[in-house]
């Protein structure tokens, strides 16, 4: 069997399109089909179901896609294994994460890692979306609950706190909540419900009953902002919200814990780069471990 074939089915199992594998692997359109009716045919076995919107895996490309994902998995230790483990770390690494901890967090500090690894290069993704692994979306992602399905390698990084905050030219205007209740008198800044990525991100009940923002931004750094602003009062990361001496903590209700999870799929585990990274970036959480729990201490005693 042709390694050069499985990957490029690959490709195109995890992108769902042969063109957008073909721009992936920077090839042919054509040569990508052409690779795949081979494979095929040397498999005796429909591998991918054409539809004008793309290509979907049949049962049998179901079944030879976890075949695939183990070669590929070997190939990957193989070429760690006979790689000289005192060179130079180099190539791409891609980091998906929620826009609050990415954009937040990870972005004034991920540059320590390159700097020191001149050869390597980091990609942060801070959006507010999930990332597909085993589509190669991303090489690590920060998740804010643990995966169950798929064969990911995960380990908690923190908890972190969410809370009420105001800015203090709004409660100047319209006077510090006295319960949740009151809440509903007030204006609301909130997130857009449709376009939340995890069940777990959907709190606002949790907050009050009847929750209705007068203005929502489905961007966790665009909330702060708006609250900042003095649009009205929001549910903020309680790290973040700490950076800034102008949001006050509405203590009307409390805390939610939540937690970031650092994520990546085991076919990737022996590449020194996806480690070296993945390690930074815990190491840089546990050093920092007071910023997330000064937050926290911040709205408990508001």
């Amino acid at each position: 069997m042709n390694w050069d074939d499985v990957r490029i089915f690959l490709a195109v199992a995890r992108t769902g399109q042969i063109l957008g594998a073909a721009k992936r692997l920077e090839l042919n359109h054509a040569t990508v089909s052409r690779r795949i009716a081979a494979l095929e045919d040397g498999l005796k076995a429909k591998l991918l179901r054409r539809l004008t919107t793309g290509c979907e895996l049949t049962p049998a490309g179901e079944r030879f896609l976890e075949t695939a994902e183990r070669m590929e998995a070997d190939m990957i230790s193989v070429r760690a294994e006979i790689a000289d483990e005192g060179g130079e770390i180099s190539g791409t690494v891609r980091v998906g994460a929620p826009d609050g901890f990415g954009v937040a967090f990870l972005a004034p500090r991920l540059s320590a890692i390159t700097e020191k690894h001149p050869s390597l290069s980091v990609q942060l993704v801070p959006v507010p979306r999930s990332f597909s692994l085993s589509r190669r979306e991303a090489d690590i992602a920060i998740t804010v609950e643990r995966p169950h399905e798929g064969r990911l390698v995960a380990a908690k990084l923190i908890d972190y706190s969410l809370g009420l905050y105001a800015s203090k030219d709004y409660l100047t205007l319209h006077g510090m909540p006295e319960s949740s209740k009151d809440l509903n008198r007030h204006h609301l800044v909130g997130y857009v419900p449709d376009l939340v990525i995890n069940p777990s991100l959907d709190y606002a009940a949790d907050f009050s009953e009847d929750w209705q923002p007068r203005f929502s931004v489905s961007s966790a750094l665009g909330q702060v902002e708006a609250v900042r602003a003095g649009s009205g009062i929001g549910i903020l990361h309680a790290y973040i919200a700490a950076s800034y001496a102008e949001l006050i903590p509405v203590p009307v209700a409390p805390a939610l814990r939540r937690s970031y999870w650092l994520v990546y799929h085991e076919t990737v585990r022996p590449l020194r780069r996806i480690q070296l990274v993945a390690d930074f970036i815990a190491k840089t959480v546990e050093a920092e471990r007071e910023l997330f729990a000064s937050g926290s201490r911040k709205r408990a005693i508001a």
